[in-house]
């Protein structure tokens, strides 16, 4: 099962402290297989995805990266825009 939107905008804004921060994946709190299952079927929606922006940043911790639909992402900001949707 995959964890809702609106479940993943509200861990995101507990862990950046607002929209339009990049923050670490796992400091969202999802386990990674739950994560990376809701971020590979909200990646292939162009409605959701155009509000996510995923980075893989050199140098980051191994342990803060996932792959989402074949690319490794360590990072995720989530668009303020992204409430039109919710």
């Amino acid at each position: 099962m995959t964890i809702r939107l609106p479940e993943i905008v509200k861990k995101y804004l507990a862990a950046s402290g607002g929209y339009g921060k990049s923050v670490a994946i796992p400091m969202l709190g999802i386990p990674a297989a739950e994560i990376q299952r809701s971020f590979d079927f909200l990646d292939e929606d162009y409605h959701i995805s155009r509000y996510f922006h995923f980075q893989n940043i050199p140098g980051a911790d191994s342990k803060a990266g996932i792959v989402i639909n074949g690319f490794p992402q360590t990072h995720i900001s989530i668009d303020p825009d992204i409430q039109s949707i919710l």
